[in-house]
């Protein structure tokens, strides 16, 4: 008998990852989209698209200081490693969020 892990929580494995994979879509809107539209009782879905929304908020604020750094070359080099790094880490928590896991990105505050 195995241990559960302790950020798995039961509910729609379809929608939580979808609720992470909509970012590469919709930026913010994906994830409010499913925010909005899960259950009242499904807190995978929740929690997934709570995370996937900060996570968009902190992309858009690296994106936001990137352009005011291209003013000196510097952002030009930057977006496109926010890029790379967005479209990596959106795929890893639709991943885990397919499993049924509750994925939390890496440097990422609870603004949501």
């Amino acid at each position: 008998m195995s241990i559960p892990d302790s950020n798995t929580v039961e509910g729609d494995t379809t929608l939580a990852a979808l609720s992470h994979a909509s970012a590469l879509f919709a930026s913010f809107l994906g994830p409010i989209l499913f925010l909005v539209l899960a259950d009242d009782d499904d807190e995978l879905v929740k929690q997934n698209a709570k995370n996937s929304l900060n996570f968009q908020i902190v992309v858009f604020v690296a994106l936001m200081i990137a352009g005011v750094l291209s003013f000196v070359f510097i952002g030009l080099l930057l977006f496109p490693i926010i890029g790379i790094a967005d479209l990596i880490l959106v795929l890893i928590a639709t991943v885990r969020a397919n499993d049924g896991e509750v994925y939390a990105y890496p440097y990422t505050p609870d603004l949501v």
